[in-house]
């Protein structure tokens, strides 16, 4: 360096004129013990400012070293280049400026500094912050940084071998059913033997499966180990060590809980499940059937359904869509007066309906919103309130049932069937709306006089938003339009979601961020579902065929309370030669029980996370869950029996 000064980072801020005298280059060292080197921005800096990038040396306590004339202009009509380093993060602007007064990031005024020196004064200011860990933050991007060029030769060798291995003949996976030759074994048990001893892997693959629908059963589990680490790693956040001896120690302690409160969680997210269930999977089919297989029967799974699931999703869930769907609730609520019985009737009707139109998990979101606001803040008696999520759970699952798009379990079957929205309003529509009615009229009547006393207060009063122009809210609907129009045709569904995201960013201001969170959980679910549900078809032909409608329609029901109603849907699709009647009691057994558990329908989390708070500090009773959803459950699979 140029001289020897030098400007040696503690966990003490450094001053600026200490750093504005610097002849020389200006070092920043990591040091010892939990720090990061942070740069505030200075208005008025008032150097001239030559064109070059600070020059950075990354490494556990390294120097890092910034030339004094490497500095950035964050008035320069570029964007001003800024390297964000936990290690050390190094920062200086400079501006030539008119005034005395220099402002830090925060605002406040830096005492003591005022224009002195010519223009070839340097001007540096930097702090240190010991609310981070260095070696914690850089050591995942240095690390992939290291193992990239690997990564790209193991990506390039696989997809030589892939390419290599699709000119192999391979055998036919999973077995056709055709190839067993039982047609003529009238036991479903010596049928299902015979299956497995032709073709081991079957019963692989089934316990594989069984092991999956078990594990959403222990997601709640999962949680909450997930959230004691979680919890394990913000107190040890509070009570870091002074003593730079323990930092090792203390980091590793750290991590340790860090990594496992993100394992457990992703563990606990019930659309997660199937996803890392194919793990074991896709070692199965490798061990028992070769490399070769594995990746042509992947490849050829078809996951057209997931992906429209995750555009529809994410489109119907946008503001514009949410803003028009709450207007509507509305006025149906001002037909009573907008009281808060009113509001209950509006939510619990109306709202599950418009799930056939903006799917079924943006209509759960909407409906449990509202109801928070307008209900569930009164404080209703604690059986009014399971009632009330029973039938939300249940009228959210049945309610979709007007559209062939907006319901998962139908999504799933309805290309395979060819169902429609008028076959699906003709089978299923005006049933669940019947349904609906009935079992609403039902437990008002139940609870009239509670509802009747409920008072509305200021903070349930929903908050005005600014009004979103017409315009944009039919251009969203014109975009769902497209996408149910282009639904059997993935890379269209995609090109149509694409256009929408630049519309939405051309219309910012009456726009919030897209949250993608959800759609591509419920459709990592159903590619999952998918991939497992192909495995799974020895089994599912010969159960199935064996049952009449009526026992399909209440097996269905009973299986759904412990699995996905789209699941079950899905797997039914699998059986070739199945009549019209079964397919329709098969999805009406399903829809009618995805309100029975949490996990029988892909929207009831959403709908759980937002209104758990007000059932106790446990969250809501599976059990009374069950019981609130049971009348609603019943009144459905009557009118589904029964009615033509």
């Amino acid at each position: 360096t140029e001289g020897d000064r030098r400007v040696h980072m503690t966990l003490h801020e450094v001053p600026p004129q200490s750093a504005a005298d610097c002849q020389g280059s200006l070092e920043i060292h990591a040091g010892a013990g939990l720090q990061r080197a942070e740069v505030g921005f200075f208005q008025g800096l008032f150097q001239q400012v030559k064109n070059q990038e600070p020059v950075l040396r990354d490494g556990d306590r390294q120097a890092a070293t910034i030339h004094r004339d490497a500095v950035a202009d964050p008035h320069s009509r570029e964007n001003p280049r800024r390297l964000d380093r936990k290690l050390g993060l190094a920062f200086a602007t400079a501006q030539p400026f008119q005034t005395t007064q220099f402002l830090d990031k925060s605002g406040e005024h830096l005492p003591g500094l005022s224009p002195q020196g010519n223009l070839q004064s340097r001007i540096a200011a930097l702090r240190i912050s010991a609310n981070s860990t260095p070696s914690m933050n850089l050591s995942i991007p240095m690390f992939l940084r290291r193992i990239f060029p690997l990564l790209l030769l193991l990506a390039c060798s696989a997809g030589a071998f892939a390419a290599s291995s699709s000119h192999e003949t391979l055998p036919a996976f999973p077995t056709a059913l055709e190839a067993y030759g039982d047609e003529g074994v009238e036991s479903l048990g010596q049928k299902l033997l015979g299956r497995i001893k032709t073709d081991p892997f079957n019963i692989v693959a089934s316990v594989i499966f069984v092991l999956a629908i078990i594990h959403t059963f222990l997601a709640a589990k999962f949680r909450q180990i997930s959230h004691h680490f979680e919890h394990d790693y913000e107190h040890l956040q509070r009570h870091r060590p002074s003593n730079p001896d323990e930092t090792k120690a203390f980091l590793r302690k750290l991590d340790h809980k860090k990594f496992w409160s993100v394992v457990f969680h992703f563990l606990g997210e019930v659309e997660a499940v199937f996803g890392i269930w194919l793990i074991p999977l896709t070692i199965a089919i490798i061990a028992m059937k070769g490399l070769g297989t594995a990746e042509h029967y992947i490849n050829g799974v078809n996951f057209t359904e997931p992906i429209f699931v995750v555009v529809i999703m994410a489109i119907a869930s946008s503001k514009p869509i949410l803003f028009f769907a709450e207007g509507a609730l509305q006025r149906v609520a001002d037909i009573g007066k907008g009281t808060p019985a009113a509001w209950w009737l509006s939510i619990m009707t109306a709202g599950p309906l418009l799930g056939s139109f903006i799917t079924e998990p943006a209509a759960m979101t909407i409906c449990a919103l509202l109801l928070v606001s307008k209900f569930f803040k009164l404080q209703p008696s604690m059986p009014l309130r399971y009632a009330t999520i029973g039938l939300l759970f249940v009228h959210v699952s049945i309610g979709g049932t007007l559209t062939h798009f907006a319901a998962p379990p139908v999504v799933m079957v309805a290309a395979t069937w060819n169902w429609d929205t008028l076959f699906m309003i003709q089978h299923f529509g005006w049933k669940s709306v019947i349904s609906i009615v009935i079992a609403n009229s039902a437990v008002f009547f139940y609870f009239r006089k509670e509802l009747s006393e409920l008072r509305p207060t200021a903070d349930s009063e929903l908050q005005a938003e600014e009004k979103i122009p017409t315009s944009i809210i039919i251009s969203h609907l014109l975009f769902i339009g497209l996408v149910v129009y282009t639904a059997h045709y993935a890379a269209l569904v995609v090109l149509v979601f694409m256009f929408f995201l630049a519309f939405v960013a051309a219309t910012e201001r009456n726009q919030d961020v897209i949250s993608l969170r959800s759609p591509v959980l419920v459709g990592f679910f159903l590619a999952g579902l998918v991939i497992h549900g192909g495995c799974q078809k020895w089994w599912i032909e010969p159960v199935l065929t064996s049952l009449n409608p009526v026992q399909l329609m209440l097996g269905a029901t009973v299986l759904t309370a412990f699995n996905d109603n789209a699941a079950i849907t899905y797997l039914a699709s699998l059986v070739p030669g199945f009549t019209d009647q079964a397919k329709i009691a098969v999805v009406a057994g399903a829809v009618a029980g995805g309100g029975l558990t949490v996990i029988a329908n892909a929207p009831n989390p959403a709908g759980q996370s937002i209104l758990q708070s007000y059932f106790g500090t446990n969250g809501v009773d599976a059990f009374k869950l069950f019981l609130g959803a049971l009348f609603p459950t019943v009144v459905c699979l009557i009118l589904f029996l029964l009615l033509p």
